[in-house]
């Protein structure tokens, strides 16, 4: 099995699945890339089990074939070399692999390609068609979002629900939660499932946002088809817990207030707070928001004080200021609105323009204030 590729381009591919690679994998062969040669056309895969990816290329093959090479050998080797065609020889006996460039040869030992586990097919799946912008920015408002809490995996991933006026994604880890639903694309029926975090992360880094990703499901697994990716998972086991259920519905007292100037002035005041709680604490009176953080063991402390549209009751709420700063960094308007009941409610923090085709509400659980 021999064929030619040209050096960054092959780089390029194994780079975009690299990923998916673990370093502590249950079988060797995992620590391998799979090339398999059909129709003139290479196709690579890494896997973890969890997750597998592929890529594709066109290459200059007469034969068809598989083999398995060792993923960081190769990666070393393609980052070391400038761009140009590489001739790869494969011994069918010994698994043997020779890589011919410009000025010299390596060489290497693969694995029998068979030995490579098979990607899972999709029985029974259902499929809807999403573009990559709406994914990635779902991925980016979510994750942050997630658990990791062992004990309880179904909160490590990202919700999603599908049904024929939106879709929607949610996370949580029982301190914040995160609701993103876009009206702009729609499933054929209802379904919902839980996808885990690393092969969303890979979607992120893969994602050029002006693509068309078709997303195939059934009970068990996942298969996102982009470009010339394809990336399949196992979905996490579980019923997601009841998100509705703890968002306020009655929120009177609503605050308005220029995103960056709140997040600043949340990144300063927090310096001052005890290193275990993150406690800042809001003080709501007319159209003053005064934010105070205090750590008590060493005497710190820091005050500030923000003009802002605030109408209701006069208030003060503690929370987690690291929650609240990755909060208001996942979101891009100018202006956002915090709306509260009562200081030991959830706040909801989101934009505080409606865009037409997203909705994103933020929740996020107060501290109790050290009286």
């Amino acid at each position: 099995m021999n064929f030619v590729i040209s050096s960054t381009s092959l780089l390029k591919h194994l780079q975009g699945i690299s990923g998916v690679l673990s370093t502590n994998n249950t079988l060797p062969i995992l620590d391998n890339f799979l090339f398999e040669i059909v129709d003139g056309r290479l196709a690579v895969s890494a896997s973890d089990l969890e997750t597998t990816m592929r890529t594709s290329m066109e290459i200059e093959a007469k034969e068809e074939g598989k083999i398995a090479i060792p993923a960081k050998l190769l990666l070393d080797v393609l980052k070391n070399l400038p761009d140009q065609p590489c001739t790869f020889s494969v011994n069918p006996d010994n698994f043997a692999v020779e890589i011919a460039y410009d000025n010299g040869k390596s060489k290497m030992v693969g694995y029998n390609g068979d030995d490579f586990p098979r990607t899972p097919g999709l029985e029974q799946s259902n499929s809807i068609t999403i573009s990559g912008e709406i994914i990635s920015n779902a991925i980016n408002k979510t994750l942050f979002a997630t658990g990791v809490d062992d004990l309880r995996p179904v909160m490590s991933g990202v919700f999603c629900e599908f049904s024929p006026e939106s879709i929607t994604f949610v996370a949580t880890d029982a301190h914040k939660l995160v609701r993103y639903t876009r009206t702009d694309s729609q499933a054929s029926g209802s379904s919902s499932f839980i996808l885990p975090k690393k092969p969303l992360n890979l979607l992120k880094s893969n994602l050029k946002g002006d693509e068309e990703v078709k997303l195939e499901y059934n009970d068990s697994n996942a298969v996102f088809t982009f470009n010339d990716v394809v990336l399949v998972c196992r979905l996490i086991d579980g019923k997601y817990p009841n998100y509705e259920a703890v968002i306020p519905k009655e929120n009177p007292n609503v605050l308005r207030i220029d995103r960056l100037q709140f997040l600043s002035s949340i990144k300063r005041v927090s310096i001052f707070s005890n290193k275990t709680t993150h406690q800042i604490k809001l003080k709501l009176a007319g159209s003053e928001l005064s934010l105070s953080a205090e750590d008590i063991d060493f005497s710190n402390e820091a005050n500030e004080r923000l003009t802002c549209n605030y109408a209701g009751d006069d208030m003060e709420i503690g929370f987690n200021s690291r929650f609240l700063m990755e909060m208001l960094n996942n979101l891009d308007t100018s202006e956002v609105r915090l709306e509260m009941s009562e200081p030991s409610r959830a706040g909801l923090l989101m934009p505080s323009e409606d865009n037409e085709h997203e909705d994103i509400l933020m929740l996020v659980m107060p501290v109790m204030l050290n009286r």
